[in-house]
C-alpha cells in the first residue's frame, strides 16, 4: 500500500499445559514459553509498530510474592525493548544465583516473567494516540486473584460512547473514554458481580472465606461474565484476557471480522491473530491450526480444561478482506494464492488499456506489498502470450523457420523493477512547504528501462488517498517519459471509512470519496451533498438497529469508470508529458479471488454491524460541517 495507514493489532495468547521442570528437560531451559511468545509478536510485527507489551501470570505462588509480571513500550522497537528489558531482569538474577539455573522451581518463586501464562500484544494506534498508557496489556489488579484481570485485544468499538454511559449508569467513573477502558471495565464489572454471587453462595454453606476463594477461582462462570459484558458491543474484535487466578479466554465478534486462530497439543495451547505465526512458531502444517468461530470464546481454566463455547450467537461472517489483500503476513497458502488471484483478474482490464500491446509494455510494482499480486498478473500475462504464441505455430501450416520459432517463442513479458524505496530517507521537515519536494524523493527509479514508446503499468495493493501518488510515484516515473502510466490497484475503490479497527475514519482522506465531491461539482448535482447531509442527520435520530448508509448516494450518479477517471485528474494535474490511467479491481473480482472474507464495507458500504452505518453517517456529516474528526 503506498498511502501508509495504520495497519491492524495483534495478539498472542499462551498457555503451559506442564510443569516448567518438564520444559527445561525437555528443551534446555524453562523460559521455554517465554521464547515462543517472543516470536509469535515478531511473527506478527507486521500488524503493530507503535506499541507492544507481554503479561505473565505464575500459578500457585505464595501469598506475599509477585505472580503478575507486566513489561510495555512505545518506543521505535517496543518487541526488541520489551525483551531486551526481560533478558536482562533473568541475566542479572541468575548471574547472581548461578547455582539456581538448573532450579526450575526456584526460578518460578524468584524471576519475574516466568510463569504458566503469557499475554502478549503488537499495537498500532488508531486511537488515543501513542502514549505508553495506551499501550496492550492493560491490568485491573486486586487483592484477590480471582478479580485481578489482564486483557489485550486487536478491536475497535463504533459505540463506544454508549458503553462509557452505561458504565455511569451503574456508578462507576472510568478514567477516560475510549474503548479499551470501557471494554475491560465491563468484564471487570461482571467479574466483580460473579465473584459475589459464589462468595455468598459458599457464605450460605458455612464455608470459610479463606476456603471460598479457591473454591470461586474454579467454579467462576467466565461464559456467563463474557455475554453479560459483550451483550451491547458493536464492533469488530479478538479480545484476550487473563485472571489472576489462571484462567483465560479469547472471544472473537459475532461477525467474525477480526481474525483469531489456535493451535493445542499436549504441552501448549497457542492463540494468534495469524494462522502462520503459529504454524511457523510451533513448526506445524496449516491443518493443525483451527481458526475460532465467529461468536465463540476459547476458554482455558486454571485445571487445564480447554473448550470453545458459543458465547455470542453467530451472525454472518464478515471477515475482513483487507486482512487478505494487505494486513497479514503473505507466507499464509491460502493468502498467497488469493493475493496471486486478485493480480491475475486484473489483466484482462490491463490488456484492453494496453490495447493489447505486451512487446511495447513494462510491468512493475509498488511497494512491497504489492508483489504476490504482481505474480498473479505477470502469470496471466504470460498465458496469455503462450496462447497468442500458440495461435501463430498452428496458423503457420509448418511454414515458419527454426529462428522465427525462436523468436516467437522468446517472446515474454517485460517486467522490471522500476521504483525502489529510499527506507534511510525521511521527511524530517513536517510542517514546511519543502516538505512535498522530500516527499517526492522517497522512491528512486530505475533508469533506462523504459522507452518513450512504451507504457509503464505498474500494480499497487490499494489506494487510500493517493497522496504518495501523487507527491511521488506519478512525480518520479514520469520522468522516464513512458507513453503511458497505468496505476493498477488490486483493491477496489476504498469509498467508506472503517470502524473496526483500521485507521480510515474520515471520507475526506479517500481520493475515490473526493472525486465523486468532484464530479457532483462539476455535473452541476452538488445540492446532493446538501440533500445527503440532511438525511444523515434525520438518520441518526434513528436506532442504530433501523440506521441505513445514506452516504452511497454519493456515488449512486456516475460509474466506478468514471471516479477512476475524475481520480486520474486529481492526482496528475501536475503532469503534462504523459498519458495517466488507473485501474481498480472489480468487488466481483475481489469476492471471487478472496470468497471466504466477504467483509467489503470499505469498498461498498455494507457493513456488518449496526454502527458501521452510525458512523458512516456521523463521518459524512464531520466532513459536510468541515470537522476534522473521527466518527468514533
Amino acid at each position: 500500500m503506498s498511502d501508509p495507514i495504520k495497519h491492524e493489532c495483534g495478539i498472542a495468547m499462551l498457555r503451559l499445559l506442564k510443569p516448567l521442570s518438564f520444559y527445561k528437560e525437555k528443551y534446555g531451559t524453562a523460559f521455554w514459553g517465554l521464547n515462543k511468545l517472543y516470536l509469535l509478536l515478531e511473527k506478527q510485527h507486521n500488524r503493530g509498530q507503535d506499541g507492544a507489551g507481554i503479561a505473565s501470570i505464575k500459578f500457585d505462588t505464595k501469598p506475599g510474592t509477585r505472580y503478575i509480571s507486566r513489561k510495555r513500550s512505545n518506543e521505535a522497537q517496543p518487541i526488541q525493548v520489551v525483551f531486551n528489558h526481560i533478558n536482562k531482569r533473568i541475566s542479572d538474577i541468575l548471574e547472581a544465583h548461578p547455582n539456581k539455573k538448573n532450579d526450575t522451581d526456584w526460578q518460578k518463586a524468584n524471576m519475574p516473567y516466568i510463569g504458566e501464562l503469557f499475554l502478549g500484544h503488537v499495537r498500532y494506534g488508531t486511537y488515543g494516540g501513542n502514549s505508553i498508557e495506551n499501550v496492550h496489556p492493560f491490568i485491573r489488579q486486586s487483592n484477590w486473584k480471582h478479580r485481578s484481570l489482564i486483557m489485550a485485544g486487536n478491536f475497535n468499538m463504533t459505540n463506544s460512547n454508549q458503553l462509557l454511559n452505561d458504565l455511569v449508569q451503574i456508578g462507576q467513573h472510568p478514567k477516560e473514554n475510549t474503548d479499551t477502558v470501557t471494554i475491560m471495565e465491563k468484564i471487570g464489572h461482571f467479574l466483580d458481580k460473579e465473584v459475589e454471587r459464589l462468595y455468598l453462595k459458599f457464605k450460605k454453606q458455612h464455608i470459610s472465606k479463606l476456603e471460598a476463594s479457591a473454591l470461586i477461582s474454579r467454579n467462576i462462570d467466565i461464559v456467563n461474565i463474557l455475554q453479560q459484558s459483550a451483550k451491547k458491543w458493536d464492533g469488530g474484535y479478538t479480545i484476550g484476557g487473563l485472571f489472576g487466578h489462571g484462567d483465560a479466554f479469547v472471544l472473537r465478534d459475532p461477525n467474525g471480522i477480526r481474525p483469531a486462530f489456535y493451535y493445542q497439543n499436549d504441552e501448549v495451547i497457542a492463540i494468534a491473530s495469524e494462522k502462520p505465526a503459529l504454524q511457523t512458531v510451533f513448526n506445524v502444517t496449516g491443518q493443525k491450526v483451527k481458526e475460532l468461530d465467529n461468536g465463540a470464546a476459547l476458554i482455558i481454566k486454571k485445571e487445564g480444561d480447554i473448550h470453545i463455547e458459543q458465547v455470542l450467537e453467530a451472525k454472518e461472517k464478515k471477515a475482513c478482506s483487507f486482512e487478505r489483500i494487505y494486513f497479514s503476513r503473505g507466507n499464509d497458502a491460502d493468502i498467497y494464492q488469493e493475493r496471486k488471484k486478485l493480480g491475475k483478474l486484473l489483466f484482462p482490464k490491463i490488456l484492453e488499456v494496453i490495447d493489447h500491446d505486451l512487446k511495447n509494455t513494462v510491468f512493475s510494482y509498488i511497494p512491497n506489498t504489492a508483489e504476490t499480486a504482481f505474480f498473479g498478473m505477470r502469470e496471466a500475462a504470460e498465458d496469455y502470450l503462450n496462447k497468442q504464441k500458440t495461435k501463430i505455430i498452428l496458423e503457420s501450416n509448418g511454414n515458419l523457420t527454426s529462428e522465427k520459432i525462436q523468436d516467437i517463442l522468446s517472446q515474454k513479458p517485460r517486467v522490471e523493477k522500476i521504483a525502489v524505496k529510499d527506507v534511510k530517507l525521511r521527511t524530517f521537515i513536517t510542517n514546511d512547504n519543502s516538505r512535498d519536494d522530500l516527499v517526492a524523493h522517497v522512491y528512486d527509479i530505475t533508469y533506462g528501462i523504459v522507452k518513450k514508446e512504451d507504457n509503464l503499468v505498474i500494480l499497487d495493493d490499494s489506494i487510500v488517498r493517493g497522496t504518495t501518488l501523487k507527491n511521488s510515484i506519478l512525480k518520479i516515473v514520469s520522468r522516464l517519459n513512458p507513453k503511458k502510466i497505468v496505476i493498477v490497484s488490486s483493491a477496489p475503490q476504498i469509498r467508506y471509512p472503517d470502524c473496526y479497527g483500521i485507521d480510515m475514519a474520515k471520507l475526506g482522506d479517500f481520493i475515490a470519496f473526493r472525486a465523486a465531491v468532484a464530479l457532483l461539482k462539476e455535473t452541476g448535482q452538488v445540492q446532493l451533498l446538501m440533500d445527503v447531509y440532511q438525511e444523515c442527520k434525520l438518520e441518526l435520530q434513528k436506532p442504530d438497529t433501523e440506521m441505513q448508509n445514506i452516504v452511497t448516494k454519493v456515488y449512486e450518479p456516475f460509474t466506478d469508470e468514471q471516479i477512476s477517471k475524475k481520480i486520474v485528474d486529481l492526482l496528475s494535474a501536475d503532469i503534462k508529458n504523459t498519458q495517466i490511467e488507473i485501474l481498480y479491481q472489480s468487488v466481483n473480482n475481489l469476492h471471487l479471488a478472496i470468497p471466504k472474507h466477504t467483509g467489503d464495507w470499505y469498498f461498498t458500504g455494507d457493513y456488518p454491524t449496526p454502527g458501521g452505518n452510525r458512523v458512516v453517517n456521523e463521518a459524512f456529516i464531520n466532513y459536510y460541517e468541515g470537522k476534522n474528526l473521527r466518527a468514533y
